[in-house]
């Protein structure tokens, strides 16, 4: 891996933008050289343009870079990460696509499309053969891969272990932290001594995402699991951290101590990738744990924590939302698909 590989943001200056630039700020294959974000932005160095709001400073390399408008014309990269709002990235991604980028997408504009891979690479990376379906379909030199929503991808590696044990049916309930919406999607006022038991499009992404990344693909088309999933998902007062109590039903009945092995024995073989965690899975013996301020960094925020698990199944599951539920997410996906010679 000598050669860097170009990487550009879309998207660049806001709350999940910001979290690709920290991924990507000295990562050994790619080489940030395009941040795009709105008009408003482009012309300005990125230390002008983005309100930085992560605990680290902003990486000297992109400081003084200029801001390029969201344009496949003005984006010098190979591989474009796309932190944009889904209604606006639907079109921008698909224009992406067409001129030829790798676009490793957070968005949720194309997660459901049947010929653009959902993907978590711990979970399903062979669903990443649907890339040949969507170029032969759509005739675009580049393509589109999405990793899921950020509720759901805390979930889905705890289930893909389940699967063994005949999984047939997950109820969920969330307490999602409040930078999920953005730096502006929950007022203090709304959310400061509160909860909110609404989040819009959260219930149904959670109930759905998860069947298209536990099916299984055949080489043409993606078959969804067979699972009855119900989710009920709530905004709480906490910075970072997803938190997610979760039932599951499973036709061979397998005990807490089964279901905490097959968790320590989830060790999917990615091939050493940088963002990769050591644990996907990291189980937790205390009776309080895991909990969004002592357990969200770990794995570098891409390990999922889990908890409390009883007769039932009933288990605690908690991950870090803008790293493992987005950014990360995205860097991950794209690791693989230079490792598969895709980039």
């Amino acid at each position: 891996m000598s050669e860097s590989i170009k990487a550009g943001v879309l998207g660049a200056t806001g709350a999940v933008g910001q979290r690709f630039i920290q991924a990507l700020e000295n990562h050994p294959w790619f080489e940030v050289t395009s941040l795009a974000a709105s008009e408003r932005s482009a012309g300005k160095t990125y230390g002008k343009a983005a309100n930085w709001r992560l605990e680290s400073n902003i990486p000297d390399n992109v400081r003084d870079m200029e801001v390029v408008p969201v344009d496949p014309k003005k984006v010098d990269a190979d591989v474009v990460f796309s932190a944009l709002p889904s209604d606006y990235a639907k079109t921008v991604e698909a224009e992406f696509a067409k001129e030829g980028f790798a676009v490793a997408s957070n968005a949720s504009a194309f997660r459901t499309a049947e010929d653009v891979p959902l993907v978590v690479p711990e979970v399903n990376a062979d669903h990443l053969g649907l890339i040949d379906v969507q170029q032969d379909n759509r005739g675009w030199d580049g393509y589109i891969v999405t990793n899921p929503n950020c509720s759901t991808i805390i979930m889905v590696p705890t289930l893909k272990p389940l699967m063994q044990f005949g999984l047939e049916a997950v109820q969920v309930a969330t307490m999602q932290a409040v930078s999920g919406a953005g730096y502006n999607g929950v007022s203090s006022m709304a959310i400061l001594d509160n909860i909110v038991p609404y989040i819009g499009g959260e219930e149904e992404k959670m109930e759905t995402e998860p069947l298209k990344l536990l099916g299984e693909f055949d080489g043409s088309e993606i078959t969804f699991a067979d699972i009855d999933i119900s989710a009920s998902c709530n905004r709480v007062p906490v910075m970072d951290g997803h938190t997610e109590s979760i039932w599951a039903k499973m036709a061979d009945k397998p005990s807490p101590e089964q279901v905490k092995e097959a968790f320590l024995n989830f060790k999917p073989d990615l091939g050493d990738l940088p963002t990769e965690p050591e644990e996907v899975i990291i189980v937790r013996e205390e009776a309080d744990r895991p909990q969004p301020r002592l357990d969200r960094n770990m794995g570098n925020g891409m390990s999922v924590s889990v908890g409390r698990i009883r007769e039932g199944i009933r288990y605690t599951a908690m991950g870090h939302n803008t790293i493992r539920g987005a950014a990360g997410a995205s860097v991950l996906n794209a690791e693989l698909l230079h490792k598969m010679g895709k980039l």
